[in-house]
């Protein structure tokens, strides 16, 4: 895994710029701890860090082919799982290779296939290559979105780079967020191509963007399709444990050392038992990992999202499938420290508002870090199989709107509007934007033409979560895990399995009237029964009062202050949050607290310009 950034100038000479340059690939040093290099030529800047994962020793970037009409280059990264077998097929069309590593292989794809080398390619990626036979510039993306690319078109070409931070260190882009920005920040959906920075934007998953003299082209190569499922039950769920099988075999390939991320829910445990076997064939016990909080499981209180504590099923999964297993346990203190809270929001470029969640991540990953390089998880097999409690709501199954707000269980969108100051909240107007935004997501979805008006709701709600949702929390996930330099993969979002099971009908994914019955049959074999028969429970939050009352104090030695955020928050509201009893404070005000400490610190650390008229 790495981070990749580049300068394109048909008018200019980055070979002048070195420093800036440099610069820009100094900000992925985190997602490429190991090795870092640049690739200058006429008109062009390639940047890249390198994570060490395939060929330790043969895979260093920028990589380059020299033809007879000039060179060909590439700075690429994530994991191209098919890549034994493209090497193949390439070899026997006369391509020889110096490296075993698969970024030479998606180069040699290139020369052979041009940009249709993507549809070739299974795995998680965002890659850029630049022709000079053409002059051309091609960016290519994952289908599912799993590795971000970001984009800054130019007067004369283009700044590109893994995140936004590479971009915004070259002079030519403006730290800037206008209220598209901003409405895209608190709306708490992700419009394909916005990257809330104004002026940038992303390569949406399965595209391919390309730039020459000539100007800008875009060509989208995947996008969920609509076909009839003709398999019976039985055969589905045979099929689904045939591709997990398969994806998770592909995806524990590493030169390094892997582990799997486990919570004790389904989707994670489903993930760690498939791998436990499978390495279990050459005589290696997998590891796993859970994040954890002090007190949690002892003084646990059920709620209407979280009706279980982790830790029970956890060691359940472990004793049962046998892993190397390790609790991370972390405490309010470490949660509420201001400089994770720091970290997280330079990982992440943005204010995000989750808080807890995005720091108990970025702990686990860290500490995950000091063993492995290479992590499996269960994300996005909510999205896949319909795991969330409101697929599953009648009311909400019928809402028109995105289901994740309809259901008033997202804290971000549920609290904006009493976080924010009356006159933001009047301009960004977020009701109409989120219609406007929803009417357009549900133009995409095809329907078969033989559905039922039920089977055909539950089409677009799938597709609203796998083009939407999913893309918000492969985002976090690739954000968290790359700033300490851990390569997460996803198995649920190999596109293989994400097709058959978009197509297979709603009441085949509820046969047994309960959330993912897919995934339970499918994988319930290698599971104990505890896992299989528990109830889906998010992500877990600490309920430490103490947390609460951290974020208050922090709030308080804001208030004074003449913080930017003011610009933004609505000081009387903040005010009165802080003074709540934090051991019986509501959701939505801790969220707005979280909210409002990450604005602060997102305006102090990149200090953008805020065009709010």
């Amino acid at each position: 895994m790495c981070g990749i950034t580049g300068w394109v100038s048909f008018d200019g000479d980055p070979r002048e710029q070195v420093p800036v340059v440099d610069a820009m690939v100094e900000t992925m040093a985190c997602r490429g701890p190991d090795a870092g290099g640049r690739w200058l030529d006429r008109h062009v800047a390639l940047g890249h860090r390198r994570l060490a994962v395939i060929d330790i020793e043969g895979g260093a970037q920028p990589m380059s082919v020299r033809t007879d009409d000039g060179p060909v280059a590439i700075v690429y990264s994530g994991e191209a799982y098919n890549y034994l077998e493209l090497r193949d097929e390439l070899r026997r069309r006369g391509h020889r290779f110096d490296t075993d590593s698969d970024t030479e292989v998606v180069l040699h794809g290139y020369l052979e296939w041009g940009d249709a080398v993507a549809e070739r390619l299974n795995g998680m990626y965002a890659f850029a290559v630049w022709d000079a036979r053409t002059e051309r510039l091609v960016m290519i993306r994952d289908r599912m979105g799993i590795k971000p690319f970001y984009y800054y078109p130019t007067a004369d070409g283009v700044l590109f780079g893994s995140e936004p931070k590479a971009i915004l260190a070259n002079p030519l882009a403006t730290a800037a967020v206008d209220l598209d920005g901003l409405r895209e920040l608190f709306g708490f959906v992700k419009t394909p191509g916005a990257a809330v920075w104004a002026g940038m934007r992303e390569v949406v998953p399965g595209t391919v963007v390309s730039l020459d003299r000539g100007g800008w082209r875009e060509r989208t190569y995947w996008s969920l399709r609509a076909a009839e499922h003709t398999d019976d039950e039985r055969t589905t769920v045979a099929r689904v444990r045939e591709l997990l099988d398969d994806i998770v075999r592909r995806q524990l390939v590493a030169d390094v050392p892997r582990c799997v991320l486990l919570s004790g829910g389904l989707d994670s445990s489903a993930i760690t038992a498939l791998a436990a076997r499978q390495l279990g064939e050459v005589d290696e016990r997998v590891r796993s990992f859970a994040v954890d909080f002090v007190g949690q499981t002892e003084n646990f209180r059920p709620d209407d999202m979280r009706p279980t504590p982790d830790a029970p099923y956890v060691h359940d999964v472990a004793e049962h499938v046998g892993s190397v297993h390790r609790d991370i346990v972390l405490d309010h203190a470490a949660l509420a420290d201001p400089d994770v809270r720091r970290k997280v929001i330079t990982a992440r470029d943005l204010p995000a508002g989750l808080g807890d969640m995005d720091a108990s991540l970025y702990l686990l990953f860290a500490a995950i870090r000091g063993h492995s390089t290479v992590a499996l998880s269960g994300e996005s097999a909510d999205e896949v199989f319909g795991g969330y409690r409101w697929f599953h709501q009648p009311e909400v199954q019928r809402a028109d709107m995105f289901p994740w707000i309809a259901s008033r269980m997202t804290g971000p969108h549920s609290q904006a509007a009493d976080l924010l100051t009356p006159e933001l909240t009047a301009a960004l107007d977020l009701p109409g934007y989120l219609r406007a935004r929803y009417a357009e997501a549900v133009a995409e979805v095809e329907p078969t033409g033989a559905e039922s008006e039920h089977e055909r709701r539950m089409r677009v709600v799938c597709h609203l979560h796998l083009t939407r949702f999913v893309r918000m929390l492969l985002d976090r996930k690739d954000r968290m895990s790359m700033a300490v330099g851990l390569e997460v993969r996803v198995p649920f979002c190999d596109h293989r399995l994400v097709e058959y099971v978009y197509n297979t009908p709603w009441a085949l994914k509820t046969f047994d009237g309960r959330e993912k019955s897919l995934l339970r049959a499918a994988a319930g074999d290698v599971l104990p029964r505890s896992v299989v028969e528990r109830v889906k429970s998010p992500y877990p939050s600490t309920q430490d009062p103490h947390y609460a009352a951290a974020l208050q104090q922090l709030a308080k030695e804001l208030l004074p202050t003449d913080s930017p955020m003011f610009e933004l928050v609505n000081r009387r509201w903040l005010d009165e949050a802080a003074e709540r009893d934090p051991a019986r404070m509501p959701t939505e005000v801790r969220n707005g607290l979280e909210r409002a400490l990450d604005l602060h610190t997102w305006l102090d650390i990149y200090r953008p310009t805020l065009r709010l008229g």
